[in-house]
């Protein structure tokens, strides 16, 4: 039975206070922790979760996997503007009534944070009969040293970061294709975490225009074009995983393949010809396409069926 007094919620300070050594800012515990920062940059704040991937986490207990998906969905997007993470609160929704699935979540989130140097400064748990599975809410608060444009150029070339898998997005689709019996360990394999590598990419090359490759998929490209269209391909190493020919061959169309998974690629961004040949010298980036003038689309070699799509 539930108790609202949340007796496990002594544990869950001293994880939290365990975050709070950390190069960025100086902590104050009380009731409400008091925050003081040591910098002075302009700030980003972003929120996501894990949304129906919580079910197959749920199920499978994975609930070190669940966290590093929560905190990829926010880390790749904080990336977008070269965002260094300095705080974080969270709100874990869940269906268990005890504290075994918090107290496992707080201690693979403390764990990541330590070694991030993110401060967790708040956050909020909640139990819920109406639920099916759980849910990993975080709001990521980031400082920026440089603020920068972010837009696909006319001439740039398109680097992609292969993903890992089906990553935190366009899981409600794999559900309904999949019903709720059938099982594959690909839906509990954690999303790729891809600030660390751009942010050492800002430091020494010039990037005109990055995306972190989740919800809409490919269609998300779009908002980056100003008289541009972008033409993506898949090179060898970065082909779609087997989940992705199965979700295709379960009857999902091209355009809605690419408007919903990533099918293989997690993060792109667009530099200028002159910075390929050095930033190729790393492993995790390889030239998936370019971009040319155009009215804002998307062109998509399909790497299913090889036709041409416009997503």
């Amino acid at each position: 039975m539930y108790n609202p007094t949340k007796p496990y919620k002594h544990a869950l300070v001293r994880l939290i206070e365990s975050t709070w050594r950390t190069p960025y800012v100086r902590v104050e515990s009380g009731v409400y922790p008091i925050i003081h920062k040591k910098f002075s940059y302009p700030e980003v704040q972003h929120s996501d979760g894990i949304g129906t991937k919580g079910h197959y986490h749920w199920r499978k207990k994975s609930f070190k996997n669940a966290v590093r998906d929560a905190l990829a969905m926010n880390l790749n997007d904080l990336a977008l503007v070269g965002a260094v993470p300095y705080a974080l609160q969270d709100h874990i929704v869940t269906e268990d009534t005890g504290s075994t699935s918090v107290m496992a979540v707080m201690r693979a989130l403390a764990s990541e944070c330590r070694k991030r140097k993110i401060a967790i400064t708040g956050g909020e748990t909640s139990h819920h009969n109406t639920v099916d599975g759980i849910d990993i809410g975080i709001t990521v608060t980031g400082f920026i040293k440089r603020v920068r444009k972010n837009v696909f150029r006319v001439g740039d070339v398109l680097l992609g970061m292969k993903s890992s898998g089906l990553h935190a997005n366009g899981f409600t689709k794999v559900r309904s294709l999949f019903g709720p019996g059938e099982w594959r360990d690909e839906f509990v394999v954690p999303t790729a975490i891809y600030l660390d590598t751009v942010l050492e990419i800002l430091k020494k090359h010039q990037v005109n225009g990055m995306m972190h490759i989740t919800g809409g998929a490919f269609t998300k490209i779009k908002d980056l074009l100003e008289g541009a269209d972008a033409h993506i391909h898949h090179p060898q190493a970065f082909m779609p995983q087997p989940i992705f020919h199965e979700l295709y061959e379960r009857g999902v169309s091209d355009p809605d393949m690419y408007a919903t998974f990533n099918c293989g690629i997690g993060f792109v961004l667009a530099v200028p010809k002159s910075e390929v040949r050095a930033l190729i010298k790393n492993r995790a980036l390889k030239i998936i396409g370019e971009v040319t003038r155009g009215t804002g689309k998307v062109h998509v070699t399909s790497a299913f069926s090889g036709k041409r799509i416009i997503v």
